[in-house]
């Protein structure tokens, strides 16, 4: 047991999570979106308080950009800001949800100026990339249709596969393409990227630098995700997370806060294919948009969720679980992740954040830095992360 303990903390000093910009600006429902004080108010605001949750956890040095939510007129010095308060620009999103060209479709329109239209912003993103050093860039596609006959679900396919060659051809050498999937809205008949099995189809069409992005609030109630997790690695094209959670059919909750058990066993397949390392090609990362809880708190306790499930993940006793497995014997199988998953791993990552000098709790370390009572004097008015959650 000293020797997994020891391992568990070797491997996750050097785990990562990436925090979404968005997480920083005022959201909402549908119905409203909620100011909070002290917001950040533009995109140089939010990296400074992804850099307050980094110097928390030590655990989030690259913060996600979403086009056109972050535009500024000189990235590179928005890429020099980041470097300043010791983090880094991550993934650039783009946007296809936003404008009105795009309520049939985007990158699936049947009007071949709209699909262009769609395919330059991604040329924009890329640019993006480059000025900030950047190598990922991330699309969810928001398209679909509502009606049966609405439109021919198979050209929509193919208007997709050549839309999505033209951003493909793009991309740098160093540069990959995640590719995200939602079943449903914001359409309800049909989503043109409904699935990982679609998203992993046009991947492997597209080539080597194509990799899907799972979004774990993304599937239908029930679903495995933890299958897919290990399919995808199977392949060798899990490209990234966006760690949520939901209850019924939205994803923005905090990660781990609806079934904490659930996050342990994705994390235990990503344990389990030693997908863990920084050099597995998979990117940890948030995408939540907190609505009625603080921003920089709320992320904090999402990056600490995380970290606990891994921290879980890595004490399975895999010798033990292994023999069982090949015995047949069910119950000590179940029981070898269950008993890990049962773990306090409270002590172990403090242990784990005292050894590169932060506080053993980062969450109350915020709390009495005073950092939220000063910026909430300090700036007046927000920004919208987003029309919606």
């Amino acid at each position: 047991m000293t020797d997994l303990r020891a391992a568990a903390l070797a491997a996750l000093a050097e785990q990562t999570i990436e925090l979404p910009s968005w997480a920083f600006g005022n959201s909402g429902t549908r119905f409203k979106v909620f100011g909070q004080p002290g917001v950040a108010r533009d995109p140089f605001e939010k990296i400074e308080d992804a850099a307050q949750v980094h110097r928390y956890t030590g655990a989030a040095p690259r913060v996600s950009l979403h086009i056109p939510w972050d535009l500024v007129d000189d990235f590179s010095k928005l890429a020099a800001h980041a470097a300043d308060l010791g983090v880094a620009i991550g993934a650039i999103n783009s946007n296809l949800f936003q404008d009105d060209d795009y309520r049939l479709g985007s990158l699936t329109h049947p009007d071949k100026a709209v699909r262009d239209k769609a395919i330059a912003h991604h040329a924009q993103c890329v640019d993006v990339m480059r000025a900030t050093g950047s190598t990922d860039l991330k699309l969810w596609l928001p398209d679909g249709t509502n009606y049966a006959g609405q439109d021919d679900l198979r050209a929509r396919q193919d208007r997709l596969a050549d839309s999505l060659q033209q951003v493909y051809a793009m991309l740098d050498p160093g540069m990959r393409l995640l590719l995200e999937y939602k079943f449903y809205e914001p359409y309800f008949y049909a989503m043109d990227i409904p699935d990982w099995g679609t998203s992993l189809l046009h991947c492997l069409a597209l080539g080597d630098q194509a990799t899907v992005v799972l979004d774990t609030g993304h599937h239908a109630p029930g679903t495995n995700i933890e299958f897919i997790v290990m399919q995808l690695l199977r392949v060798g094209r899990l490209g990234a997370f966006d760690f949520n959670s939901r209850y019924y059919g939205d994803d923005d909750l905090i990660v781990g806060s609806a079934d904490p058990f659930q996050l342990f066993r994705i994390m235990n397949e990503i344990v389990a294919a030693d997908a863990l390392r920084p050099d597995s090609g998979v990117n940890f990362m948030l995408d939540q948009c907190h609505n009625i809880e603080p921003k920089i708190p709320g992320q904090i306790r999402s990056v600490q969720n995380v970290q606990e499930a891994t921290a879980k993940a890595l004490l399975v006793d895999r010798e033990a679980l292994a023999a069982a497995q090949a015995a047949g014997d069910v119950l000590a199988a179940h029981g070898a992740l269950t008993d890990a998953f049962a773990t306090d791993v409270r002590p172990l990552l403090a242990e784990l954040r005292e050894s590169k000098g932060l506080d053993a709790d980062p969450y109350a370390a915020y709390a009495r830095s005073g950092h939220q009572e000063r910026i909430s004097r300090e700036r007046i008015g927000g920004t919208q992360a987003s029309w919606g959650a």
